[in-house]
């Protein structure tokens, strides 16, 4: 396995530890707080909810990439992904959520098992961002959690929700 590729896979598995263990932190008054002035104006449990749909949509594009493919569709919409996948998903009990979560996260690192460093180079489509490289997209998946759980903590943190910085740049996620 590749330096690079050892790198991911730590980072997603350390970064999906604190994720669920930042999740099973949270009182139940707590997972009930708006996290964005704007959008859907998603409660922190809609979040966890969304990491999981997320994620398992990540792993069907990657492994589309993988079998030589383009990765997501063309046409695929991510918010209204987002708005079909997660309400209803957010109806999960909290720990099978949680335990929903680590699964696809252990799912993704298991995927990067089989990968060589000449994977990390093939071009796969993403939605918001265009032709991007898998190792990219890897990061994203972490990089992705970790924008979010910044927002959940400062809304958590002044009981307000706080405005939505759409994403970074792609030169900034790299």
């Amino acid at each position: 396995m590749s330096t690079e590729l050892a790198r991911i896979q730590e980072r997603l598995a350390s970064e999906g530890e604190k994720t669920a263990a930042f999740f099973e932190s949270l009182s139940s008054s707590e997972w009930g707080q708006q996290v964005y002035t704007t959008g859907s104006q998603w409660r922190v449990r809609q979040f966890l909810a969304h990491f999981v749909s997320a994620e398992h949509a990540y792993i069907r594009f990657m492994r589309d990439v993988l079998q030589g493919g383009e990765g997501a569709p063309r046409d695929f919409d991510i918010n209204a992904f987002n708005e079909a996948e997660t309400p209803p998903l957010s109806q999960t009990p909290v720990a099978e959520l949680i335990a929903a979560f680590r699964q696809v996260r252990a799912e993704l690192i298991g995927l990067c098992n089989n990968l060589t460093e000449a994977d990390l180079s093939r071009i796969g489509y993403h939605p918001w961002f265009g032709e991007m490289e898998l190792s990219w997209y890897l990061k994203l998946v972490y990089r992705h959690n970790i924008i979010h759980l910044r927002d959940i903590r400062q809304a958590l943190q002044t009981g307000q929700p706080v405005p939505h910085a759409d994403v970074l740049p792609p030169t900034q996620l790299g």
